[in-house]
């Protein structure tokens, strides 16, 4: 089998075109917008991209200008695009994003519904090659789109695990995606504890599990078939745990947030590159710690996502 043709990660999920504020204030008042990409899975695969490594993603485009523009955007990152679907049913999702001056998170509204990438399923799960793929990468947003996307998820995690490939978990909470609040914790937490790293934030780690404190959100996905856990702390750095010890990994301080937006998935970046290298998970939580903060001090989603000569003069 010719080794170019697999990759070191695959990711799946949905591509969205990114309407960005030119101008403060409000969506509602905002006049002219900036085109750029959006996606959880897409920022991961940017980032990895730029870092060197060859990525896989999975996913499906409506046939219009948004998909086109997408294709030719991820092609120009270098993302292996043979799995990526053109869907002439269906359109491409977008949203809009509001600029934030202060730091705060921005406004953002979703146009997903009924979107070519919602109608994804277990048949559009690769094969060859791509089954051999070191590690999949999977957050919470996809399987929160339909229960075609939940069902193919859960399939393509259990293939993984049972495979032996590594798989990297970011929950990624999107509340307005489920149905219920409940379904969204049972689905999320089904997912993780198919996952050998589960990365959660602070905030929805205490959501998903119930537990108050990093350790104890750590210790209930330990318990549940993760080989290691890194809770986000925002500004405070990461608490990770695993085999080789538990810790902190201190924040790196940021002159001026620009765009919060895309942090936790530079995070995801950090910790990904980083254990494919073989680094041990401290080194793993600080080199997301470092990206996540050059991610906000940036506009859009992955503007800020660095290149390999980028993150070594960091």
């Amino acid at each position: 089998m010719d080794e170019m043709l697999i990759p070191d990660v695959v990711t799946v999920g949905e591509a969205m075109a990114l309407l960005m504020a030119r101008q403060p204030g409000p969506l509602a008042g905002v006049s002219e917008f900036e085109r750029a990409t959006a996606g959880a899975e897409l920022n991961v695969a940017v980032g990895l991209s730029r870092l060197g490594l060859r990525v896989g993603y999975v996913s499906s485009l409506g046939k219009d200008s948004l998909g086109r523009n997408l294709l030719d955007f991820m092609a120009a990152e270098g993302i292996d695009l043979r799995h990526v679907r053109v869907d002439e049913r269906y359109p491409t999702g977008f949203m809009f994003k509001s600029m934030a001056t202060d730091g705060s998170d921005p406004e953002v509204e979703y146009f997903r519904r009924g979107s070519a990438a919602s109608h994804m399923s277990r048949a559009d799960i690769p094969g060859g090659a791509w089954q051999q793929a070191r590690l999949l990468h999977l957050t919470g947003i996809t399987p929160a789109l339909s229960d075609t996307c939940r069902d193919m998820i859960l399939t393509m995690a259990a293939q993984a695990r049972d495979a032996g490939r590594i798989v990297t978990f970011d929950p990624n909470l999107r509340p307005r995606l489920w149905p219920t609040q409940a379904a969204m914790i049972d689905t999320v937490n089904a997912v993780a504890s198919l996952a050998d790293v589960v990365m959660p934030g602070l905030a929805e780690g205490k959501l998903l599990t119930g537990c108050g404190e990093a350790p104890a959100i750590a210790d209930f996905y330990l318990a549940r078939g993760a080989r290691q856990v890194v809770v986000k702390l925002g500004p405070q750095g990461a608490y990770y745990a695993g085999p080789e010890g538990r810790g902190i990994a201190p924040g790196v301080p940021v002159r001026k947030v620009v765009d919060t937006v895309g942090a936790g998935d530079g995070f995801a970046v950090g910790v990904v590159s980083a254990l494919l290298e073989g680094l041990p998970l401290q080194a793993a939580a600080a080199r997301g710690n470092a990206i996540g903060a050059r991610v906000v001090q940036f506009r859009g989603d992955c503007e800020g996502l660095p290149t390999r000569a980028q993150l070594a003069a960091h």
